[in-house]
């Protein structure tokens, strides 16, 4: 199909000389069709993200309006007394994503940029399918991997830190002396600290793929530049590949806090669930939103399903506030800028 050029009339060509000229060109039936389904789909996945916190807000409004303020400090979960607040669940739900993060996204890049940078061609297909199919893997799994295999060897290690890292406020069990030879380590079952490196499985399977695809488009030209002025393997992933991929890292970072903050049947079967804020890490006990509404959503009481309405709608604000600071950060990156 042949484009057209309008050009602006000649009294206007000397006023303009420094300004673009518009481009048109008639639009066919293949582009009116797509053009009307990208833009119908962007505006149907806005508006079901916008029904699903409407019906969250009309669900929990009559369990806001009674708690008020002391929702959000409120540490007990006793709604048929009046009593109620997710301080506790929403502190757990932090906790557990932070520490999922912290394990996972080292991982992850670190499997990204051996994908991507250093792994034989012959493996590098079986990596990438290996590395997606982690991330397909059903969350129960990843719960009855953490709570039947994970926590009994995970058990050495949380004695190991809170032993001695125990200075440190969040490391310290104070159940737990290492002193007595005697004393259970039963202490360190149940904990963020499980849950949190459970967690990390899931995770860092899906960030390590959004890493590799950016880092896999990073300019030939820019790298080859960097070999041929000297640069090593290693300073030229450094210089070349880790800033182009920035928001691939990101991205990848911010999308699996996302799953990390919602995250129900792994995180509620390898915790010990409580409604008090512990500071404690390594030892047993926390919360979290999703294991919340798991966990009394069948026997809840038309009062507290508002509750744990409202408590959803909380944990959607979060997570809709961490993927809108993400694009705005990968926006600005370049990778993201030239996608």
């Amino acid at each position: 199909m042949s484009q057209t050029r309008q050009l602006p009339p000649s009294d206007q060509l000397d006023g303009a000389a420094d300004s673009p000229r518009h481009l048109t060109h008639p639009r066919g039936t293949a582009d009116n069709v797509f053009r009307f389904g990208a833009h119908g789909g962007g505006v149907i996945v806005l508006a079901i993200m916008t029904l699903v916190g409407v019906f969250l807000a009309v669900r929990g409004a009559q369990a806001i309006a009674v708690a008020g303020p002391s929702f959000l400090t409120e540490q007990a979960w006793e709604p048929n007394s009046g009593r109620f607040g997710i301080a506790a669940v929403l502190f757990g739900t932090v906790t557990i994503a932070l520490i999922a993060i912290s394990v996972a996204i080292p991982l992850a890049l670190a499997t990204a940029t051996y994908i991507s940078e250093y792994a034989p061609e012959a493996i590098r297909r079986f990596l990438v399918g290996i590395v997606d199919l982690m991330a397909a893997i059903p969350s129960v799994v990843y719960g009855l991997w953490g709570a039947f295999w994970l926590e009994g060897s995970i058990l050495p290690v949380a004695q190991w830190i809170s032993t001695y890292l125990g200075w440190i406020p969040i490391f310290s069990v104070p159940q737990f002396d290492p002193n007595n030879p005697l004393a259970t380590p039963t202490v360190f079952t149940a904990s963020a600290f499980l849950a949190g490196l459970v967690v990390s499985m899931m995770v860092a399977p899906i960030a390590a793929s959004i890493m590799r695809e950016v880092f896999s488009q990073a300019p030939v030209v820019e790298r080859e530049g960097a070999l041929a002025l000297g640069s090593s393997k290693w300073g030229m992933i450094r210089t070349v590949v880790y800033p182009f991929g920035l928001g691939g890292i990101i991205g990848g970072t911010m999308l699996g806090l996302g799953r990390a903050l919602g995250e129900t049947i792994a995180v509620y079967l390898v915790i010990s669930p409580i409604f008090v804020i512990n500071w404690h890490l390594l030892s047993t006990g926390t919360n979290s939103i999703s294991a919340l509404i798991a966990l009394r959503y069948g026997e809840a009481s038309q009062f507290e399903l508002s509750g744990l309405m409202a408590a959803g709608l909380m944990l959607f604000v979060i997570t809709m506030l961490v993927n809108f600071v993400a694009g705005f950060i990968i926006q600005r990156s370049r990778s993201g800028a030239s996608s």
